[in-house]
Protein backbone atom coordinates (compact mmCIF):
# COMPACT_ATOMS: atom_id res chain seq x y z
CA UNK A 1 0.00 0.00 0.00
CA UNK A 2 2.84 2.36 0.90
CA UNK A 3 4.57 1.71 -2.41
CA UNK A 4 1.43 2.38 -4.42
CA UNK A 5 0.62 5.59 -2.56
CA UNK A 6 4.17 6.93 -2.71
CA UNK A 7 4.55 6.03 -6.39
CA UNK A 8 1.78 8.53 -7.10
CA UNK A 9 2.73 11.31 -4.66
CA UNK A 10 6.53 10.94 -4.52
CA UNK A 11 7.87 9.01 -7.56
CA UNK A 12 11.36 7.52 -7.52
CA UNK A 13 12.32 9.43 -10.65
CA UNK A 14 11.72 12.88 -9.12
CA UNK A 15 13.16 12.92 -5.56
CA UNK A 16 14.96 9.64 -4.95
CA UNK A 17 16.64 10.46 -1.59
CA UNK A 18 13.45 11.93 -0.14
CA UNK A 19 11.54 8.86 -1.33
CA UNK A 20 14.04 6.49 0.37
CA UNK A 21 13.91 8.37 3.69
CA UNK A 22 10.12 8.78 3.62
CA UNK A 23 9.41 5.17 2.69
CA UNK A 24 11.83 3.75 5.26
CA UNK A 25 10.41 5.95 8.02
CA UNK A 26 6.80 5.10 7.17
CA UNK A 27 7.67 1.40 6.87
CA UNK A 28 9.26 1.32 10.34
CA UNK A 29 6.43 3.38 11.81
CA UNK A 30 3.85 1.09 10.26
CA UNK A 31 5.52 -2.08 11.54
CA UNK A 32 5.88 -0.63 15.08
CA UNK A 33 2.21 0.42 15.05
CA UNK A 34 1.05 -3.06 13.96
CA UNK A 35 3.24 -4.79 16.58
CA UNK A 36 2.04 -2.44 19.33
CA UNK A 37 -1.53 -3.26 18.33
CA UNK A 38 -0.74 -7.00 18.40
CA UNK A 39 0.86 -6.69 21.87
CA UNK A 40 -2.20 -4.83 23.11
CA UNK A 41 -4.47 -7.57 21.77
CA UNK A 42 -2.19 -10.23 23.28
CA UNK A 43 -2.34 -8.62 26.69
CA UNK A 44 -6.14 -8.57 26.55
CA UNK A 45 -6.72 -12.16 25.43
CA UNK A 46 -3.71 -14.06 26.80
CA UNK A 47 -2.91 -13.84 30.51
CA UNK A 48 0.30 -15.91 30.47
CA UNK A 49 2.79 -15.98 27.64
CA UNK A 50 5.59 -17.79 29.50
CA UNK A 51 7.48 -14.62 30.45
CA UNK A 52 4.87 -12.93 32.63
CA UNK A 53 7.19 -12.66 35.68
CA UNK A 54 10.39 -11.92 33.72
CA UNK A 55 10.56 -8.33 32.35
CA UNK A 56 13.87 -9.09 30.61
CA UNK A 57 12.28 -12.04 28.84
CA UNK A 58 9.34 -9.85 27.84
CA UNK A 59 11.68 -7.17 26.47
CA UNK A 60 13.81 -9.71 24.62
CA UNK A 61 10.77 -11.37 23.07
CA UNK A 62 9.26 -8.07 21.98
CA UNK A 63 12.61 -6.88 20.64
CA UNK A 64 13.10 -10.08 18.61
CA UNK A 65 9.55 -9.81 17.34
CA UNK A 66 10.02 -6.13 16.42
CA UNK A 67 13.40 -6.69 14.74
CA UNK A 68 12.19 -9.67 12.74
CA UNK A 69 9.06 -7.85 11.66
CA UNK A 70 11.03 -4.76 10.63
CA UNK A 71 13.43 -6.86 8.56
CA UNK A 72 10.55 -8.73 6.88
CA UNK A 73 8.70 -5.46 6.24
CA UNK A 74 11.74 -3.81 4.71
CA UNK A 75 12.49 -6.88 2.57
CA UNK A 76 8.90 -6.88 1.27
CA UNK A 77 9.19 -3.16 0.58
CA UNK A 78 12.49 -3.70 -1.24
CA UNK A 79 10.95 -6.44 -3.40
CA UNK A 80 7.98 -4.22 -4.28
CA UNK A 81 10.28 -1.29 -4.99
CA UNK A 82 12.58 -3.42 -7.14
CA UNK A 83 9.60 -4.78 -9.07
CA UNK A 84 8.28 -1.25 -9.62
CA UNK A 85 11.68 0.04 -10.78
CA UNK A 86 12.12 -2.88 -13.19
CA UNK A 87 8.61 -2.41 -14.62
CA UNK A 88 9.21 1.34 -14.91
CA UNK A 89 12.54 0.70 -16.64
CA UNK A 90 10.87 -1.70 -19.08
CA UNK A 91 8.13 0.86 -19.77
CA UNK A 92 10.70 3.62 -20.30
CA UNK A 93 12.76 1.39 -22.60
CA UNK A 94 9.65 0.54 -24.66
CA UNK A 95 8.64 4.20 -24.88
CA UNK A 96 12.18 5.13 -25.96
CA UNK A 97 12.08 2.39 -28.62
CA UNK A 98 8.70 3.69 -29.86
CA UNK A 99 10.06 7.23 -30.01
CA UNK A 100 13.08 6.06 -32.01
CA UNK A 101 10.75 4.17 -34.36
CA UNK A 102 8.53 7.24 -34.78
CA UNK A 103 11.58 9.41 -35.40
CA UNK A 104 12.77 6.97 -38.07
CA UNK A 105 9.33 6.91 -39.70
CA UNK A 106 9.13 10.69 -39.54
CA UNK A 107 12.55 10.98 -41.15
CA UNK A 108 11.44 8.61 -43.91
CA UNK A 109 8.20 10.56 -44.50
CA UNK A 110 10.05 13.88 -44.58
CA UNK A 111 12.60 12.39 -46.96
CA UNK A 112 9.78 11.30 -49.27
CA UNK A 113 8.34 14.82 -49.17
CA UNK A 114 11.78 16.27 -49.91
CA UNK A 115 12.18 13.87 -52.82
CA UNK A 116 8.80 14.93 -54.15
CA UNK A 117 9.81 18.59 -53.85
CA UNK A 118 13.13 17.84 -55.54
CA UNK A 119 11.31 15.96 -58.29
CA UNK A 120 9.15 19.02 -58.92
CA UNK A 121 12.21 21.25 -58.99
CA UNK A 122 14.06 19.18 -61.59
CA UNK A 123 11.12 17.58 -63.41
CA UNK A 124 11.84 18.54 -67.02
CA UNK A 125 8.14 18.44 -67.93
CA UNK A 126 7.21 20.74 -65.07
CA UNK A 127 10.00 23.19 -65.90
CA UNK A 128 9.56 22.98 -69.68
CA UNK A 129 5.77 23.41 -69.53
CA UNK A 130 6.00 26.46 -67.29
CA UNK A 131 8.82 28.05 -69.28
CA UNK A 132 6.85 27.50 -72.47
CA UNK A 133 3.80 29.17 -70.92
CA UNK A 134 6.01 32.02 -69.70
CA UNK A 135 7.40 32.57 -73.21
CA UNK A 136 3.89 32.68 -74.68
CA UNK A 137 2.63 35.04 -72.00
CA UNK A 138 5.55 37.45 -72.43
CA UNK A 139 4.83 37.66 -76.15
CA UNK A 140 1.12 38.11 -75.55
CA UNK A 141 1.03 40.28 -72.41
CA UNK A 142 4.16 41.36 -70.57
CA UNK A 143 2.27 42.15 -67.37
CA UNK A 144 0.75 38.67 -67.15
CA UNK A 145 4.16 37.20 -68.06
CA UNK A 146 5.69 39.13 -65.19
CA UNK A 147 3.03 37.84 -62.78
CA UNK A 148 3.64 34.28 -64.02
CA UNK A 149 7.40 34.55 -63.47
CA UNK A 150 6.81 35.95 -59.96
CA UNK A 151 4.54 33.04 -59.04
CA UNK A 152 6.97 30.60 -60.63
CA UNK A 153 9.79 31.92 -58.42
CA UNK A 154 7.54 31.80 -55.30
CA UNK A 155 6.78 28.13 -55.96
CA UNK A 156 10.43 27.22 -56.27
CA UNK A 157 11.43 29.34 -53.28
CA UNK A 158 8.81 27.59 -51.14
CA UNK A 159 9.98 24.16 -52.30
CA UNK A 160 13.59 25.00 -51.47
CA UNK A 161 12.97 26.62 -48.08
CA UNK A 162 10.04 24.74 -46.53
CA UNK A 163 10.03 21.18 -47.89
CA UNK A 164 12.24 19.95 -45.00
CA UNK A 165 10.04 21.34 -42.24
CA UNK A 166 7.70 19.11 -40.22
CA UNK A 167 4.95 21.72 -40.06
CA UNK A 168 4.12 24.97 -41.80
CA UNK A 169 1.49 27.61 -41.05
CA UNK A 170 -1.66 27.28 -43.13
CA UNK A 171 -1.29 30.92 -44.20
CA UNK A 172 2.16 30.18 -45.73
CA UNK A 173 0.95 26.98 -47.38
CA UNK A 174 -1.97 28.88 -48.95
CA UNK A 175 0.35 31.53 -50.41
CA UNK A 176 2.35 28.76 -52.04
CA UNK A 177 -0.76 26.95 -53.27
CA UNK A 178 -2.20 30.11 -54.80
CA UNK A 179 1.03 30.60 -56.75
CA UNK A 180 0.95 26.95 -57.78
CA UNK A 181 -2.69 27.30 -58.87
CA UNK A 182 -1.76 30.39 -60.89
CA UNK A 183 0.83 28.35 -62.82
CA UNK A 184 -1.66 25.54 -63.44
CA UNK A 185 -4.43 27.91 -64.47
CA UNK A 186 -2.08 29.74 -66.86
CA UNK A 187 -1.05 26.45 -68.44
CA UNK A 188 -4.39 24.57 -68.48
CA UNK A 189 -6.68 27.56 -68.93
CA UNK A 190 -10.43 27.01 -68.64
CA UNK A 191 -10.01 23.27 -68.18
CA UNK A 192 -9.68 23.68 -64.41
CA UNK A 193 -11.39 25.90 -61.84
CA UNK A 194 -10.02 26.55 -58.36
CA UNK A 195 -11.91 27.86 -55.37
CA UNK A 196 -10.45 28.71 -51.94
CA UNK A 197 -12.66 29.52 -48.96
CA UNK A 198 -10.68 29.39 -45.70
CA UNK A 199 -11.76 30.64 -42.28
CA UNK A 200 -9.34 33.42 -41.24
CA UNK A 201 -9.24 32.09 -37.67
CA UNK A 202 -7.63 28.87 -38.97
CA UNK A 203 -4.76 30.57 -40.80
CA UNK A 204 -2.47 30.40 -37.76
CA UNK A 205 -2.81 26.62 -37.45
CA UNK A 206 -0.33 24.22 -39.04
CA UNK A 207 -0.11 21.29 -41.43
CA UNK A 208 2.74 19.36 -43.09
CA UNK A 209 4.24 21.32 -46.01
CA UNK A 210 3.16 20.40 -49.56
CA UNK A 211 -0.04 18.75 -48.27
CA UNK A 212 -2.38 20.89 -50.36
CA UNK A 213 -0.12 20.80 -53.41
CA UNK A 214 0.04 16.99 -53.33
CA UNK A 215 -3.76 16.75 -53.17
CA UNK A 216 -4.26 19.24 -56.00
CA UNK A 217 -1.69 17.40 -58.08
CA UNK A 218 -3.51 14.15 -57.31
CA UNK A 219 -6.81 15.64 -58.56
CA UNK A 220 -5.22 16.76 -61.84
CA UNK A 221 -3.49 13.43 -62.35
CA UNK A 222 -6.68 11.35 -62.11
CA UNK A 223 -9.16 13.63 -63.91
CA UNK A 224 -9.68 15.27 -67.28
CA UNK A 225 -9.24 19.00 -67.73
CA UNK A 226 -11.65 20.07 -70.44
CA UNK A 227 -13.00 23.59 -70.88
CA UNK A 228 -16.41 22.18 -71.82
CA UNK A 229 -16.49 20.23 -68.55
CA UNK A 230 -13.83 21.83 -66.34
CA UNK A 231 -12.32 20.06 -63.37
CA UNK A 232 -13.45 21.90 -60.23
CA UNK A 233 -11.10 21.82 -57.24
CA UNK A 234 -12.17 23.38 -53.94
CA UNK A 235 -10.15 24.07 -50.79
CA UNK A 236 -12.40 25.13 -47.93
CA UNK A 237 -12.67 25.15 -44.14
CA UNK A 238 -14.55 22.53 -42.18
CA UNK A 239 -15.00 24.12 -38.78
CA UNK A 240 -11.98 25.83 -37.23
CA UNK A 241 -9.62 22.86 -36.98
CA UNK A 242 -9.81 21.16 -40.37
CA UNK A 243 -10.07 21.88 -44.05
CA UNK A 244 -11.17 19.97 -47.12
CA UNK A 245 -9.63 19.53 -50.55
CA UNK A 246 -12.41 18.35 -52.86
CA UNK A 247 -12.66 17.79 -56.59
CA UNK A 248 -15.43 16.58 -58.85
CA UNK A 249 -14.66 13.35 -60.67
CA UNK A 250 -14.07 13.67 -64.40
CA UNK A 251 -12.39 10.33 -65.00
CA UNK A 252 -9.64 9.93 -67.56
CA UNK A 253 -10.33 7.28 -70.16
CA UNK A 254 -8.14 4.24 -69.61
CA UNK A 255 -5.90 3.30 -66.71
CA UNK A 256 -3.85 5.90 -64.87
CA UNK A 257 -0.59 4.63 -63.42
CA UNK A 258 -0.32 5.74 -59.82
CA UNK A 259 1.62 4.46 -56.82
CA UNK A 260 -0.53 6.42 -54.38
CA UNK A 261 2.60 7.64 -52.58
CA UNK A 262 1.34 11.24 -52.31
CA UNK A 263 -1.71 10.43 -50.21
CA UNK A 264 0.19 7.77 -48.27
CA UNK A 265 2.90 10.29 -47.49
CA UNK A 266 0.38 12.79 -46.14
CA UNK A 267 -1.35 10.18 -43.96
CA UNK A 268 2.01 8.82 -42.78
CA UNK A 269 3.28 12.24 -41.73
CA UNK A 270 0.02 13.03 -39.93
CA UNK A 271 0.17 9.74 -38.01
CA UNK A 272 3.55 10.83 -36.63
CA UNK A 273 2.63 14.45 -35.92
CA UNK A 274 -0.94 14.26 -34.67
CA UNK A 275 -3.53 11.97 -33.12
CA UNK A 276 -5.84 12.76 -36.03
CA UNK A 277 -5.18 11.69 -39.59
CA UNK A 278 -6.76 12.80 -42.90
CA UNK A 279 -10.07 11.20 -43.87
CA UNK A 280 -10.65 10.20 -47.49
CA UNK A 281 -14.23 10.33 -48.81
CA UNK A 282 -14.64 8.90 -52.29
CA UNK A 283 -18.08 8.93 -53.95
CA UNK A 284 -19.28 8.55 -57.52
CA UNK A 285 -19.36 12.32 -58.01
CA UNK A 286 -16.49 13.67 -55.92
CA UNK A 287 -13.26 12.87 -54.15
CA UNK A 288 -12.37 14.75 -51.01
CA UNK A 289 -9.77 14.61 -48.27
CA UNK A 290 -10.52 16.13 -44.86
CA UNK A 291 -7.27 17.44 -43.37
CA UNK A 292 -6.91 18.12 -39.62
CA UNK A 293 -5.09 21.33 -38.71
CA UNK A 294 -2.51 21.14 -35.94
CA UNK A 295 -2.33 23.81 -33.25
Amino acid sequence: MLNNRLNKSLPWTEKTLKRVITQTFLQILGVITIIAFQILLGSLFYEDNGCINDPLCNFREIWNWLTGSLIIGLVISSINTGSYIIENWKKTALEAAEQRLKAAEMKRAVTEAELHALKLQIDPHFVFNNLSVLSELILRDQQIGYEFSENFSRVYRYLLVNSRKDLIALSDELKFVKSYMFLLKSRIGEGVEFEIDINKVSLGLNLPPLTLQLLIENALKHNQTNKNNPLKVRVYSKGLNSLVVENIIVPIQGDVSSSGTGLKNIIGRYSLLSKEIPIVVNTNDSFKVIIPLIG
